[in-house]
């Protein structure tokens, strides 16, 4: 018997709708949901140990995967199995797991899991936009400690108007692209692109996304309460101790406050803070140190990050002695690496990005292979933290999902620019090389300048500022600060990341700590981004202002040539013949592609060098050659025939045509030679196709002038060959009745 279920649909405004049901599939799951809207299913289950681990923070894992049976395909590669997780995954991990960790209570230490699978899909659902939904869905229907239902929803922008949770085709029209999660009553996270839209236009963005999560929530709630709602469960709270805490503060606070005045540098910071802990854990007795020390590192923090917030908010002062809307000093220096196709050094303060570009053809398009979309990227950037970046060593253990990240918001920071007509295939790689504060950022202005450098023709250069909020809800004060540091993204209400051209924002991210964060304060902050943004632009652009007209020289150039379909076979050749010994002769790459629309044959040639290229280019034009009727064309003989000279094209090399030797003078020719010779180059003209002979005709007695005296030959009458007409030719007379009658059966033949 099917068990009872428990449903709630949510109404989207446009004849969609997301249907959350429970009850149905994993039951011992602490809680589970499915999230429906079309044909495309999500299953979201949670679990949470009654036991917390062994540790100070929250160990808490979302995993995202899509499977490729619910697309109704088999994943790619040698093993038939889905393995690990896509950046598009991760991603998706990444966008879930920013609005439901702040949401736990920080004392709460048990491990977490949150599994999200995609069961069937659909063509015209994006299934990462209810992927959050499904997540805090599931929470609700659990015993978790946690604070509020939560959503996430993508919104565009298409001929002017916002649409919830578009289509992939409506978001191909849209020009803005933004994932936003929030609670009823606070946003939360916000991350996306845009086609330099205004900061005004965002914010509009943003809470029309939010209205439609108000509603997603009240339907958690609903479902909850239709479900029956579990008693929180109960977990041994954080031990807390105000005396220790209030002593602990004017041990350290004054002290701090100094340290953070006096505007020092980083190192130099970090061990005049730590000699502050030491000396706090040095009025400790060994044995109050054994049984305190986890409470004293964390009331050491607390009234640490409170002097420096204090500091921001009554003096406006900084870590580093800035104030709140000062950039770190920049340099910048474009093709530092000789044998590079383009690359570039963006340093801002104490964090520094060596950005490279490749340049190569369609065969080197990122290919993506998900179910929920498949298809390739002409640009991508890929993105490298190394422990050496902030002085540490540790181990690398493959691509970490903050990598994966912080590449893709440059990369969308950056794409927008790239022209759609660019013919390369174009790779960015930023190796950070110190960080305090922004690596990304600082990737997007570093890969900026390296695209310029290669040549790319971006149609604006593109900047990024990491921007941060501290704010006291009692005083109403609040600073927004431009350009953070490190240690000022971890004290801070909300750091948000911003690019854009001049003229409009192109990408963001943004995490929100502060619950009822006003859109005025939201708008202001990112209008003192746009400030912050057109400085370093500036300095972007002192370095290089334009990109380069040409490729480096040991750059490769691309060519692009459409042909007709019919002639890609030619081009080919058999068994892809003509096409390897093309690339080996030339020493270029060449790729054919066809245009799907007109079936055309799209050919890209990279070489370095016009030689090559050239070449490649004219033995397409060859290919192409159709030469016409009554018109005059230069040959070169490549064959000598008894009956004529096989000639070629100049123009056209490897077209080739017969020259019969009644074309070759006007007098009578016995012998080939005594007109033309190998590698003779003389002109013809072009008859077309001989009626008779059915094959192309040339001439070059033509455009010779006829000889004085010339007569020509009267025409042959082919009823009258030499007075022996076609009923003279004796085959009729030579009747069956006429074999000799003593020739022997060939069986007697044999006999003998």
């Amino acid at each position: 018997m099917i068990p009872q279920t428990f449903k709630e649909v949510i109404d989207l405004g446009d004849g969609r709708e997301i249907s959350i049901e429970t009850g149905k599939l994993a039951k011992q799951a602490h809680g589970s949901v499915v999230v429906q809207s079309g044909k495309c299913m999500l299953l979201c289950t949670v679990v949470s140990n009654y036991h917390a681990a062994d540790v100070d923070f929250l160990p808490l894992t979302v995993d995202y995967r899509e499977k490729f049976a619910a697309a109704g395909r088999y994943p790619g590669g040698f093993f038939k199995r889905e393995a690990r997780p896509s950046d598009g995954e991760v991603l998706t991990m990444r966008l879930v797991d920013r609005v439901l960790r702040p949401l736990f209570p920080k004392d709460y230490h048990s491990e977490t899991q949150v599994m999200i699978q995609l069961m069937s899909h659909d063509d015209e659902v994006m299934p990462d936009a209810m992927a959050g939904l499904a997540a805090s869905a599931a929470i609700q229907l659990s015993d978790f400690p946690f604070e509020c239902p939560i959503s996430e929803a993508r919104v565009g922008r298409v001929n002017g108007e916002f649409v919830i949770n578009p289509t992939r085709a409506q978001l191909e029209e849209s020009d803005i692209d933004m994932m936003i999660g929030a609670s009823a009553d606070s946003v939360m996270m916000v991350e996306g692109e845009m086609d330099e839209i205004s900061e005004e236009e965002m914010a509009d963005a943003i809470k029309f996304a939010h209205e439609a999560i108000k509603v997603q929530c009240a339907a958690q709630v609903k479902l909850a309460e239709a479900f029956g709602k579990k008693e929180v469960r109960e977990y041994e709270p954080a031990v807390e101790d105000e005396d220790l805490a209030k002593k602990i503060h004017d041990m350290v606070y004054d002290k701090t406050y100094a340290i953070a005045k006096a505007g020092s540098a980083k190192h130099e910071r970090g061990e005049a803070f730590s000699k502050i802990k030491e000396e706090v854990f040095e009025s400790f007795s060994e044995e109050e140190q054994d049984e305190l020390g986890k409470l004293i590192h964390k009331y050491v923090a607390k009234a640490q990050k409170s002097a420096i917030r204090n500091l921001t908010l009554d003096e406006g002062l900084r870590l580093d002695g800035r104030k709140t809307d000062e950039i770190r000093p920049i340099w910048c220096e474009v093709d530092y690496l000789p044998s590079t196709h383009g690359s570039s050094i963006f340093t801002r303060g104490e964090t520094q990005a060596l950005a490279t570009v490749t340049l190569g053809t369609s065969r080197e398009a990122n290919q993506i292979d998900m179910p929920s979309y498949e298809g390739e990227e002409r640009f991508y950037l890929h993105y490298n933290f190394p422990p050496f970046s902030t002085g540490e060593a540790r181990p690398i253990r493959g691509t970490s999902r903050r990598e994966v990240g912080h590449g893709n918001l440059a990369q969308r920071a950056l794409k927008g620019m790239v022209p759609e007509d660019c013919p390369y295939t174009v790779r960015v790689v930023s190796e950070i090389l110190e960080s305090n504060g922004s690596s990304s950022m600082a990737t997007v202005c570093a890969g900026t300048m390296a695209m310029m450098d290669a040549g790319v023709q971006l149609k604006k250069p593109v900047s990024g500022i990491a921007m941060g909020l501290i704010s006291d809800a009692d005083t109403g004060k609040y600073a927004v600060l431009s350009d953070i540091l490190g240690d000022e993204d971890h004290l801070g209400d909300m750091d948000f990341k911003v690019t854009g051209t001049e003229d409009g924002i192109t990408a963001c991210q943004m995490d929100i700590k502060v619950k009822g964060l006003s859109y005025e304060i939201l708008v202001n902050a990112l209008k003192q981004a746009r400030e912050g943004r057109l400085h370093i632009l500036g300095k972007i652009t002192e370095t290089i202002a334009t990109p380069n007209a040409e490729v480096k020289d040991h750059a490769p150039t691309m060519v692009t040539r459409r042909i007709p379909n019919e002639f890609i076979g030619a081009l080919i050749g058999p068994g892809g013949k003509v096409i390897q010994e093309l690339q080996k002769e030339t020493e270029t790459t060449i790729v054919i592609n066809e245009d799907p629309v007109t079936e055309e044959g799209i050919v890209e040639v990279l070489g370095v060098g016009s030689k090559g290229i050239d070449a490649v280019m004219a033995k397409i034009d060859s290919l192409l050659f159709k030469p016409e009727v009554g018109s005059v064309y230069e040959v070169k003989v490549i064959k000598m025939l008894d009956f004529g000279a096989v000639v070629e094209y100049v123009d056209a090399p490897g077209n080739e045509v017969l020259l019969h030797v009644s074309e070759l003078a006007w007098e009578r020719t016995e012998n080939v030679s005594d007109v033309v010779n190998m590698g003779d180059v003389f002109d013809v003209k072009y008859f077309g196709v001989d009626p008779r002979t059915r094959k192309e005709k040339v001439s070059r007695k033509a455009i010779l002038p006829k000889p004085e005296g010339y007569v020509a030959r009267p025409p042959r009458d082919n009823n009258d060959r030499g007075g022996r007409g076609r009923d003279n030719r004796g085959r009729d007379n030579r009747g069956r009745d006429n074999r000799r009658d003593d020739r022997r059966p060939r069986n007697d033949k044999k006999e003998d």
